[in-house]
C-alpha cells in the first residue's frame, strides 16, 4: 500500500472527470488501474465496482441538491432493479472469460461509447436544440405538457 497518494489522486480524477462528464467512474478507473497501477483487468473491475458505492452516494446527493436537476427516484429504482440483475449476470459471464478477451471487449466498449458520444456532439437536422427537447419530453412523461393553440 505505499501507492497510497496515488490511489488518492487517482481516484480525486476519477470523480472529477466522471461527474463533469456524467460516465460511470469504471470508466476511468479500470484504465488507471490496469494501466498506472498494473491491476488485472478482472481485479480492475471489482476494485472500480467497489468503489462506485461511496462516489455515486455522494454525487447523486450532491445532484440532488441542484434544482436545475431533476432525478426520478421511480426510473432510478426500476434500473437499480435492471442493474442488480445485470451485475449478477455480468459477474458470471467474465469469471468465465479470460484476461485478454475481456481487455479487448472492455477496449470497444469505450470506443463505441466514444464514437457515439463524438457523434452526437454536432448540431442535429432539426432546429430545436437538444435541450429543449429533453424539457418537452420529460414534461410529456408527467402529464404537464399542454401543446400550444393555433
Amino acid at each position: 500500500m505505499e501507492n497510497w497518494g496515488l490511489y488518492i489522486i487517482a481516484g480525486v480524477a476519477t470523480g472529477i472527470l466522471s461527474s463533469l462528464f456524467g460516465v460511470g467512474g469504471g470508466t476511468l478507473m479500470v484504465p488507471i488501474l490496469t494501466l498506472a497501477f498494473c491491476f488485472s483487468q478482472k481485479s480492475a473491475q471489482g476494485i472500480s465496482l467497489l468503489v462506485m458505492i461511496p462516489t455515486a452516494l455522494a454525487g447523486v446527493i450532491r445532484y440532488k441538491f441542484n434544482p436545475d436537476v431533476s432525478i426520478s427516484l421511480p426510473v432510478a429504482g426500476w434500473m437499480a432493479i435492471g442493474g442488480i440483475l445485470g451485475a449478477v449476470i455480468g459477474s458470471h459471464i467474465v469469471f468465465n472469460l479470460s484476461e485478454a478477451i475481456l481487455k479487448r471487449m472492455f477496449a470497444v466498449f469505450i470506443i463505441i461509447i466514444g464514437i457515439n458520444m463524438f457523434m452526437k456532439s454536432f448540431p442535429r437536422a432539426d432546429k430545436t436544440p437538444p435541450q429543449e427537447q429533453r424539457v418537452e419530453k420529460q414534461k410529456t412523461n408527467r402529464g404537464e405538457f399542454h401543446p400550444p393553440i393555433a
